[in-house]
């Protein structure tokens, strides 16, 4: 049984696929400039470079985090871009590159990026945790045939997000409403089940929502 992790995880309720909802989690805007307006958590801080929101949800086995996103600034460098931490044993509640041992699921825009292992323009990237201080790089997808599709009136649309990660194997999907029946497959982990307490949202240079 997969248990599903929406919106109301991330504002602050688990909900579970049989339909059970749980009290808000312990959760840290440990940093950045983090509000919750209406049915939606902002990150208002554009120039941030390590945003982060924790959130206490214990995960294991088969998950789905389903949410939205929406650009809401700071892309003029244009330099951007937000992930999400999944299977986080242990978080930092202040400033800090990596999350405790985790994986972080990343989409990022950089017109001239620092490392040759990013490529320019529009790529997604996946990192392991180690730490509070090490990420290790394991894969980067060069996205920019997609890129025509970052238009001024699209930046203002809520991007629906659907990844779903078999914890027991490190399979992993992400799927977006925009392109029904498309996703993109990865795995993660070393081959022994993954198990974490908390996830966490990210964003890099750009201010951004998130809803369901």
């Amino acid at each position: 049984m997969k248990k599903v992790i929406t919106l109301f995880a991330i504002l602050g309720l688990l909900v579970p696929m049989f339909g059970l909802d749980f009290p808000m989690p312990e959760h840290q805007f440990a940093q950045g400039e983090w509000k919750l307006l209406g049915d939606r958590l902002y990150q208002l801080d554009k120039d941030e470079p390590l945003a982060k929101a924790n959130i206490k949800i214990p995960q294991a086995g088969p998950m789905v985090y389903a949410f939205n996103v929406r650009y809401e600034g700071g892309g003029e460098d244009m330099h951007g871009g937000f992930g999400i931490h999944v299977f986080a044993d242990s978080v930092h509640p202040r400033k800090s590159w990596g999350n405790g041992k985790s994986y972080l699921l990343w989409l990022n825009y950089d017109a001239d990026p620092v490392s040759a292992d990013i490529p320019k323009g529009l790529s997604a990237q996946v990192y392991r945790s180690i730490s509070h201080t090490r990420m290790d790089l394991v894969e980067s997808i060069d996205l920019n045939d997609y890129a025509y599709l970052l238009t001024a009136d699209n930046l203002n649309t809520a991007v629906p997000v659907r990844i779903v990660i078999n914890g027991l194997t490190g399979r992993v999907r992400i799927y977006s409403d925009l392109y029904p029946g498309y996703y993109v497959y990865f795995d993660i982990g070393d081959g022994k089940p993954m198990k974490g307490e908390w996830i966490a949202l990210r964003t890099n240079g750009m201010a951004a929502s998130f809803g369901m």
